[in-house]
């Protein structure tokens, strides 16, 4: 069940708003503002799981009310409504769950909704939680994975994305520096890269996900609760949530993500 903060400057369009948030089944309680400062103050005795929020508003935009939504709630999604397309680069960035151009209807907005819950659920299953459709993140016990080299995120990611495949250094770093050269202080750098994986891992206890043997690299499928293997065995609720997005941050996944939309 959601709780749901509205914020649009227009008056009419967020009381429609919070009109058709209270017949969704999904949601348990929905409190609409039209000045988003008001909304930061009510936040700061509410939480909030989602946020339907206009973009184009004065003093602070919804952009930047989401980038504070997020900071306050990181789990919180961002449903973004607004009648300027331009913006979808800038709320694909915020990582935002859904993008609807208004007028909204009830139908879009349920389809979104339904979509950011199924999210929100999935997170809570398992032991150790991967979201490889949208942006690549990786939740322990419900909570998100801090690293501290993005690089090293990174590296997970591609193991993630090889499906338990091992793979060597020199593979590796192929496919997250493409055209560099593996010369010996970038061997070194990724050694560097790989220890910092293995502490974080170690620091979360779930340093048994990784295996290094013989030079390779892989990770135990079997110890993931992962949407993409999930989607690979054909379960309905991973299949629909595949929107054809995949690991958006990272280049070299652009081949997995024209597998998987031709696949379904």
């Amino acid at each position: 069940m959601m709780r749901v903060l509205c914020v649009d400057d227009a008056l009419p369009v967020m009381e429609d708003t919070v009109a058709m948030c209270e017949k969704l089944p999904q949601i348990t309680s929905v409190a609409g503002f039209t000045r988003p400062k008001e909304a930061l103050e009510w936040m700061e005795t509410h939480s909030v799981d989602l946020a339907l929020l206009d973009i184009d508003m004065p003093e602070i935009s919804g952009l930047m009310l989401a980038q504070q939504v997020k900071q306050k709630y990181p789990d919180a999604k961002i449903i973004f409504l607004t009648a300027f397309q331009q913006y979808a680069v800038e709320a694909i960035k915020l990582r935002a769950s859904g993008y609807l151009l208004k007028p909204v209807s009830l139908e879009d907005l349920e389809e979104e909704v339904a979509y950011a819950d199924s999210r929100k659920s999935e997170r809570s299953s398992g032991h150790v939680v991967v979201k490889t459709f949208g942006n690549f993140e990786i939740f322990v016990d419900g909570e998100t994975l801090s690293f501290h080299r993005q690089k090293a995120k990174e590296l997970l990611a591609y193991l993630i994305d090889r499906n338990g495949r091992g793979v060597n250094r020199p593979g590796i770093f192929a496919a997250l520096w493409e055209d560099g050269l593996y010369d010996h202080s970038r061997q070194k750098y990724l050694d560097v890269i790989i220890r910092s994986l293995r502490e974080t891992l170690k620091e979360a206890g779930i340093e048994e996900i990784l295996e290094i043997k013989s030079g390779f690299l892989r990770v135990r499928t079997e110890l993931l609760d992962c949407d993409l293997y999930r989607f690979l065995k054909n379960e309905p609720e991973a299949v629909n949530a595949y929107r054809g997005e995949y690991m958006e941050e990272y280049s070299w996944a652009v081949f997995s993500s024209a597998y998987l939309s031709a696949r379904k």
